[in-house]
């Protein structure tokens, strides 16, 4: 018997070097991020991570709507960089 024909997608449920790579590498690709904050989940366009105060936030867009959305880091649940 054959394992799936695509390898899983890594999730990440804690600020890790690794998980924080994926991120950069999101943004700089425009790649689609789905995220999990307070119960609810997200699939936005990462557009860029930025420092605001203490937070470090990933600014992303909604890909029905166009609205910009921004996460704190720290208040993710876990997320995704999808395919």
């Amino acid at each position: 018997m054959r394992g799936p024909p695509f390898p899983a997608i890594p999730e990440y449920r804690a600020l890790t070097p690794d998980a924080l790579d994926a991120l950069e590498r999101a943004v700089s690709q425009r790649r689609r991020v789905a995220l999990r904050r307070r119960g609810t989940e997200y699939v936005v366009v990462a557009e860029r991570l930025e420092t605001s105060g203490r937070d470090d936030v990933l600014a992303g867009r909604l890909p029905m709507t166009g609205e910009l959305l921004t996460f704190r880091l720290r208040d993710l649940e876990s997320f995704a960089v999808l395919p």
